[in-house]
C-alpha cells in the first residue's frame, strides 16, 4: 500500500493544474436554485442545470461513463467486476452570494497565496472535482494492471443539496442503494452522525400602520446573514451612528438602516455575527417601530443573539451531538409588501436526541402566540447516527490518519449532508479539523468562501487510497 500512496502523490502532482481549472469552470456557474424558471430536465432552474451539464461533460473528458438523470442529478461510473457499488456523492449547486460582501467576484475563482476563493470551492464544487479525479485514477490503474475494480465505483452528482435534497429522493426511488457511500462535504477524519435539522418560519401579527416600510436580509435559511437593511418612516432628530450600522437618508420622511455582521453556515454559528440581531437592537433602542412591530422585534432580540437557543428556551444537548444550534437566517416584511403586512423570520435549528422538531415548534409558538404571532415547520429530519466501529468507517479513519500523520477520531456534526439519506454512508472530508484560515479567507456559505490548495491535494490523495482500501472489503 506504500506504493499506492506514492503513486497517488505522483498523480496529484501530475493533474493538479487541470483539476484547479476544472474547479474554476464550475465556480463560474451561478448554480443557485431558481424554481421560478424550473422546467423539464431543469427541475431546479437553469443554474443547477448548467452546472450539472458542465460536471457531466467533465466526467466524460476524464473517461468516465456519465449519465444525466433528467436534470435532478447525474452519475459517472467506473465499471467493476461486480455491479455492487461503492459511491461518492457531491453537489454542484450552491447557496447565493451577495457580490457586495465579497472582495472579488464570487463566481470568478481567485487563486491567491495557495488558496482558491469563490462560491463553491469547498461547498461543494471543489470536492466534487476531487471525486471525479479519484475515479479517473482508479480507472487508469485498473486498465494498467488489467484487473478491474472489485466493485463498480459511482460518482453521484447532486444538484439540490442546499435547498432540500430532493435530488437524492429522486435517485433512491429509481436506483439501488450503494453498498457504501460517502460524501466529500464535511470534515476529516469521518462524520458518522448528524444532528436533526429543523426549518420553519416565524410570523409576526398582522401590522397596522407600521413604521417599518421594509426589512430584508439574509440569503438562505441555513446561513447566518451577514447583511440586512430596513427602511423606516422617521421625522425626528438625527439618528446616532452605531457600530456596524450605516444610515442613509432617503427623503424627509424615510431613512435606510443597514447592519453588517459576519455570515457563515448555520450548523457552525459560533464565530458568526447575525446582522439581523444588530439591526433589531438599533430599531428597538431608538424606538423605530410601532407596538405590533415592537412585540415581534422583542422576540427577535431573545432569539437571534443566542446561537444555542437559550434565549427562547430551546437549549438542549446530549453525549452524541452536543448542543443544539439556532439561527435566524432570512427576514422579510414591512408595509411596502402589498401581499402581507407581517414580518417573517426563518428559523434553522440543528438538534440533538434530547429534543425534537415538535418541541421546537411548541416552544416558539408559546412565545409568539400571545402577541398574535405564529410558527410553521417546513422541514424536520431526525438525527442520523451510525456506529463508528464499522469496517467501512474504520478504513476511512485509518487511511486519513496514516496519510495526514494524525490520530483523529470519527465524530458527529450539526450539518446535514447527503449521507443521512443512504443505508450505509458517512461524510468524509475534505475540510481539515482545526485548520486555521487567513483572515481574508471566508467560510462555507459566507463571503470570500475559500480553501487551501494543500488541503485539497491531501484530500485527493486520501480519497484515492481510501477507496482502494474499501474495494478490498467484503461489502
Amino acid at each position: 500500500m506504500d506504493h499506492l500512496v506514492q503513486k497517488a502523490q505522483e498523480y496529484v502532482d501530475e493533474v493538479w493544474e487541470d483539476l484547479v481549472a476544472d474547479i474554476g469552470r464550475l465556480v463560474a456557474i451561478e448554480s443557485v436554485e431558481d424554481l421560478g424558471q424550473a422546467k423539464p430536465n431543469a427541475p431546479f432552474g437553469p443554474g443547477p442545470r448548467a452546472a450539472l451539464d458542465e460536471a457531466l461533460a467533465m466526467a466524460g473528458r476524464l473517461g468516465l461513463d456519465a449519465h444525466d438523470c433528467e436534470g435532478y442529478l447525474g452519475y459517472a461510473d467506473v465499471a467493476g467486476a461486480s455491479d455492487k457499488q461503492i459511491a461518492t456523492i457531491a453537489h454542484v449547486d450552491v447557496v447565493p452570494a451577495v457580490a457586495g460582501d465579497w472582495t472579488g467576484h464570487p463566481y470568478v475563482m481567485d487563486r491567491r497565496d495557495g488558496y482558491l476563493i469563490g462560491r463553491g470551492v469547498i461547498d461543494d464544487k471543489g470536492p466534487f472535482v476531487l471525486s471525479l479525479y479519484t475515479a479517473r485514477f482508479l480507472k487508469e490503474r485498473a486498465e494498467e494492471t488489467g484487473k478491474p475494480l472489485p466493485y463498480t465505483l459511482r460518482c453521484i452528482i447532486g444538484a439540490n443539496e442546499e435547498t432540500g435534497m430532493s435530488d437524492v429522493d429522486y435517485y433512491l426511488e429509481r436506483y439501488p442503494q450503494p453498498a457504501f457511500c460517502f460524501t466529500p462535504d464535511a470534515e476529516f477524519p469521518v462524520i458518522h452522525g448528524e444532528k436533526g435539522i429543523y426549518h420553519g418560519y416565524i410570523y409576526s401579527a398582522p401590522i397596522t400602520d407600521g413604521v417599518i416600510e421594509s426589512i430584508e436580509g439574509g440569503t438562505v435559511p441555513n446561513a447566518v446573514p451577514g447583511r440586512v437593511a430596513a427602511i423606516v418612516r422617521y421625522e425626528g432628530p438625527e439618528l446616532p451612528e452605531a457600530p456596524s450600522i450605516t444610515l442613509t437618508t432617503l427623503d424627509d420622511k424615510r431613512i435606510r438602516i443597514e447592519a453588517v455582521g459576519k455570515g457563515g453556515h448555520a450548523s457552525m454559528p459560533e464565530d458568526t455575527v447575525n446582522a439581523i440581531a444588530i439591526l433589531v437592537d438599533y430599531l428597538l433602542d431608538h424606538e423605530l417601530c410601532n407596538a405590533d412591530e415592537k412585540a415581534f422585534l422583542e422576540f427577535e432580540r431573545q432569539l437571534l443573539p443566542h446561537t444555542d437557543g437559550s434565549g427562547v428556551g430551546l437549549a438542549a444537548t446530549d453525549d452524541k451531538f452536543g448542543p443544539l444550534t439556532c439561527v435566524g437566517g432570512v427576514i422579510a416584511g414591512g408595509t411596502a409588501r402589498p401581499e402581507d403586512s407581517r414580518i417573517v423570520q426563518s428559523l434553522d435549528c440543528r438538534y440533538p436526541t434530547t429534543t425534537s422538531g415538535d418541541k421546537i415548534t411548541k416552544t416558539i409558538a408559546s412565545l409568539v402566540e400571545p402577541f398574535g404571532g405564529s410558527i410553521t415547520c417546513t422541514h424536520d429530519m431526525v438525527p442520523f447516527y451510525t456506529e463508528p466501529t464499522s469496517p467501512e468507517i474504520a478504513t476511512l479513519v485509518d487511511t486519513y490518519n496514516e496519510i495526514a500523520g494524525t490520530n483523529d477520531q470519527a465524530f458527529t456534526i450539526g450539518g446535514g449532508t447527503y449521507a443521512r439519506h443512504f443505508a450505509n454512508a458517512c461524510a468524509f472530508g475534505p475540510n481539515v479539523p482545526m485548520d486555521q484560515l487567513p483572515d481574508w479567507v471566508g467560510p462555507e456559505h459566507g463571503a470570500d468562501e475559500g480553501v487551501s490548495e494543500d488541503q485539497l491535494k491531501l484530500a485527493l490523495k486520501v480519497y484515492i487510497v481510501a477507496i482502494s482500501r474499501l474495494m478490498e472489503l467484503d461489502l
